[in-house]
């Protein structure tokens, strides 16, 4: 570079290694492949029970009464968007004394549209049954399930807790399940008040509430001591029985009480897996790239001192 070259050039003159190497970087962007890094991720089949006391609307979303079960929904709908990349969902639904797998674990992020889709769909119009057998057939089904599934496969089950035919306060054993086999949750949804169960027909069309005489109630065993009037046609969250079925099968228990109750849980620690998940990191060297480039093109500064022209006043006097 000439000695009278203008500051700019001599400054572009200096970065000369910035260009091919933002170059190489804008390579490195376009053809690197996603790199495998260990994450933790999260395995659940998530199933909904979708008997008749799921349709008790005695919870709230935005100010207003829905059903138990859209609560349950708009709940999982949240927690899905707090999952990482990598965890894998199923659905599974619950009446009489089974649960149904819909839709075996698939990968949240490239499904996401189509898990939220038939998540929507899910509800009590898929009831085949109105019973409803909780501890002795729909948690044991469904931890079955899971074992059939896979290693790391865990459960979240929704429910009220309402039991048709009723069984006895202290039942609360599952069968054949030795705990730990499964870890996972039991979620509790429904109020505290007593309230009336719609009643459905074939089609999902309401018409009316049970009453007394349409369904079992608690009758005392011989011998044993009196009871309380039963009201099996009211509903409402049964939390001390679903505390003790969480207790013997070592689950742990949360009440759903807003939409956002299930980030927690659904993100716990305890049921995370780590495991390789492929990660896209382009964006790095990219970000490089453009960070040279806008150094390499920045205007250069110039040396005012350097280029003012000097004054014949401010020559000082020669002494004599």
């Amino acid at each position: 570079m000439k000695r009278g070259a203008q500051p700019w050039m001599r400054y572009l003159h200096g970065r000369w290694w910035q260009l091919p190497l933002a170059a190489l970087l804008l390579a490195a962007a376009v053809l690197m492949p996603p790199i495998e890094f260990k994450r933790p991720v999260f395995r659940y089949v998530i199933t909904f029970d979708i008997t008749q006391s799921m349709d008790v609307e005695d919870v709230t979303l935005g100010g207003k009464p829905v059903s138990r079960i859209d609560f349950a929904k708009a709940a999982i709908s949240d927690a899905l968007q707090h999952l990482p990349c990598g965890s894998e969902i199923g659905w599974s639904v619950f009446t009489n004394q089974r649960s149904l797998l819909l839709v075996a674990p698939v990968e949240l992020c490239s499904n996401y549209d189509a898990l939220l889709s038939s998540l929507d769909q899910i509800g009590g119009n898929m009831r085949w049954i109105n019973s409803s057998v909780i501890a002795q057939g729909g948690i044991y089904s469904a931890i079955r399930a899971a074992t059939e599934l896979g290693h790391n496969t865990d459960v979240v089950f929704i429910t009220d807790g309402q039991e048709a035919p009723p069984v006895a306060p202290n039942e609360t054993t599952v069968r054949d399940i030795p705990q730990g086999l499964v870890h996972g949750w039991l979620i509790g949804v429904g109020g505290d008040q007593p309230a009336p169960i719609p009643k459905t027909n074939a089609d999902g069309v309401r018409t009316g509430y049970w009453q007394a005489d349409d369904v079992r109630q608690v009758r005392p065993e011989p011998g044993a001591p009196a009871v309380a009037e039963s009201h099996e046609e009211l509903s409402q969250l049964r939390e001390t029985y679903l505390e003790a079925v969480a207790g013997h099968l070592g689950f742990g228990y949360r009440r759903l009480v807003a939409p956002t109750s299930l980030r927690a849980p659904l993100t716990d620690p305890r049921y995370a897996h780590p495991i390789p998940v492929a990660t896209d990191i382009r964006w790095v060297p990219a970000l490089l790239a453009l960070i040279l480039l806008v150094w390499r093109f920045l205007p250069a500064r110039r040396n005012v001192r350097a280029d003012k022209p000097v004054s014949a006043r401010s020559i000082p006097a020669r002494a004599y």
